[in-house]
């Protein structure tokens, strides 16, 4: 069966470990050694994990399946790319999903808690960068009714790779008018 719940400060090495193992999987075919493990150094180390996990400004949902992590979802407030027009954006700035647990519903069930603890906060809007050469992330996040508004540039080590920018408002139906890009 799996859960999903509010990672805590003692998930971080296993935080740190499923980060680094789903971007490895995602991206390494596509960058080199060097470029992946500065980029991994920099963003999935088990501190930097728990002090993401400790942030306000940060939400870190887990998904496990016999208390084994195959999953997980970040979402952050107070930032946003300049294309962005919301007046209490929120990011999901990673949901990544065990390659093995990849077509199980997993990243479906991820998505849904991700866009109620963004509705829960107050959240206007939410956006995600996706890398432009990954079509099913972006298939994926249009089936929730992302759209592109933009792009950014997310370096990889070395590597500067262009992302697309996609949103959308948190709930349609509050939507006076027409909804924000």
């Amino acid at each position: 069966m799996l859960r999903i719940r509010r990672a805590e400060l003692s998930d971080a090495l296993r935080r740190a470990e499923l980060a680094e193992l789903t971007f490895r999987n995602t991206f390494e075919a596509t960058n080199t050694p060097e470029d992946m493990n500065l980029h991994c150094a920099a963003f999935y180390s088990e501190a930097i994990q728990a002090r993401e996990i400790s942030d306000p400004k940060m939400a870190t949902l887990v998904c496990e399946h016999k208390e084994q992590f195959v999953g997980f979802a970040q979402l952050r407030w107070e930032r946003s790319a300049a294309c962005i027009k919301a007046e209490r954006p929120a990011e999901i700035q990673r949901l990544y999903v065990c390659e093995t647990w990849h077509g199980k519903g997993v990243a479906q069930d991820l998505m849904s808690e991700s866009m109620a603890l963004a509705k829960a906060h107050g959240s206007d809007q939410v956006w995600l960068g996706v890398w432009e050469h990954n079509p099913r992330a972006m298939a994926f996040y249009g089936k929730w009714g992302f759209s592109a508004v933009g792009d950014h540039t997310f370096p990889v080590g070395s590597n500067p790779q262009r992302d697309i920018i996609m949103a959308r408002v948190v709930d349609p139906a509050a939507v006076v008018g027409d909804p924000p890009p």
